[in-house]
């Protein structure tokens, strides 16, 4: 079968597409963060093409199965390579996120994606909203996707810290109401991002080791992981805390923190601005938001995370009551593999091949084309040629 001209570069499409395994394993991959915007060239581009790739996808394994692809972070990974981005960038999620974004009609092909960087983050409870009812939703499913993404976020910002706050939240989901969350952190001390992945039907609890993968470049000595199972015993114990009377709760904190006392940051060896912050009892608790969790009582974890103002501080503050004076520590271990086809927006591994691109988007509509029509052979074809591609893709 000829390939449009294509040759080796589409038998690369689609071994991204058709072949890529769905491991899902806590990894670690780098993602420095680089300067400058995507081409308007190269972006169109990978909006056809995302485009294309995703339609075969949902045509020939459903909805699902493009949610489970998009949480498997080998996967991800290789599809923002495929559409041309730079192999190691934080910026591929964001790109590739907006490029979907883009790419993705809700009425065509019953999914959804929400949100995105910065301000756009913000519209994702009012897009869930505006797109579950194009799907006839429920009002109850609506709003359990709405819980799903500010919780996602939440755990993410707060329960889990490694230095690394939410600038990226991308929540895409299903006619069927199932979910994927792909949302990114930075550390701007180091230039380092990171990308945490989550799937709706791997999520047992919100708090409790919920995620399909945590990518970043560095493994942090230090780091608070409320969502570690190690880690329930000081759970419990920060809800029980978060229960009783704020101000017996203040005169806990005044025993552990003594006036003028020194931090331990000043004996231990420490280089990064967060580590000392996470070995230093917090100055600013919400106590506020105590207030409001004396009065609502809540009854687990999860509910205790999801009370408005329960910020990093205040759980870092419950974790280290918790540990220095009931015994119950948290974990502080840090909770964290590529593929080219047309080259990297900054010319690594090498320039984007304008020409090959575009055949390859021709290529795929009219495979869609083919498909609309009922006329699947050439399809069929196209997962043959799995056969043919290397087992592996060198870059």
């Amino acid at each position: 079968m000829r390939c449009c001209g294509c040759g080796e570069l589409v038998f690369r499409v689609i071994f991204a597409s058709f072949v890529l395994d769905m491991a899902r394993v806590v990894g670690v991959a780098e993602l420095p963060l680089h300067r400058g915007a995507v081409p308007r060239w190269l972006f169109y581009r990978m909006v056809s093409l995302a485009g294309g790739i995703v339609a075969v996808i949902v045509d020939e394994y459903g909805r699902d199965e493009l949610l489970r692809r998009l949480s498997s972070p080998f996967w991800f990974q290789a599809f923002g390579c495929v559409l041309g981005f730079d192999w190691h960038s934080s910026g591929l999620t964001t790109v590739v996120s907006a490029a979907l974004r883009e790419a993705l009609k809700p009425e065509e092909l019953g999914v959804a994606v929400c949100g995105g960087k910065g301000k756009a983050s913000r519209k994702t409870p009012e897009e869930i909203l505006s797109f579950g009812e194009l799907f006839g939703l429920s009002e109850s499913r609506i709003d359990s996707l709405q819980y799903a993404s500010r919780m996602s976020a939440k755990v993410d910002n707060t329960a889990i810290q490694a230095g690394y706050p939410l600038y990226h939240h991308v929540f895409v989901f299903t006619e069927d109401g199932n979910w994927v969350v792909v949302q990114q952190g930075m550390n701007v001390d180091d230039g380092t991002a990171r990308r945490y992945h989550w799937l709706s039907e791997r999520v047992e609890s919100f708090v409790v080791e919920p995620h399909s993968a945590i990518v970043g470049d560095a493994v942090r000595r230090v780091a608070l992981d409320m969502t570690a199972r190690k880690s329930e015993g000081c759970r419990k114990v920060s809800v029980d805390l978060a229960k009783e009377d704020p101000k017996r709760l203040a005169r806990l904190l005044s025993s552990v923190r003594p006036p003028g006392q020194k931090s331990l940051a000043e004996w231990v060896d420490v280089k990064d601005s967060y580590e000392v912050q996470l070995l230093r009892m917090p100055r600013r608790i919400n106590w506020e938001a105590l207030k409001r969790a004396y009065e609502t009582q809540p009854r687990n974890y999860e509910e205790l995370l999801g009370i408005r103002g329960i910020g990093p501080a205040t759980v870092r503050g419950l974790a280290l009551i918790s540990e220095l004076i009931y015994g119950e520590p948290p974990s502080w271990k840090d909770p964290v593999k590529y593929s080219f086809a047309f080259g990297g927006k900054d010319g690594v591994p090498r320039p984007i091949d304008r020409k090959a691109l575009d055949e390859a988007i021709k290529f795929l509509k009219e495979a869609i084309q083919q498909a609309k029509i009922n006329e699947k052979e050439r399809l069929h074809a196209l997962k043959r040629l799995k056969s043919l591609a290397p087992k592996t893709v060198p870059l």
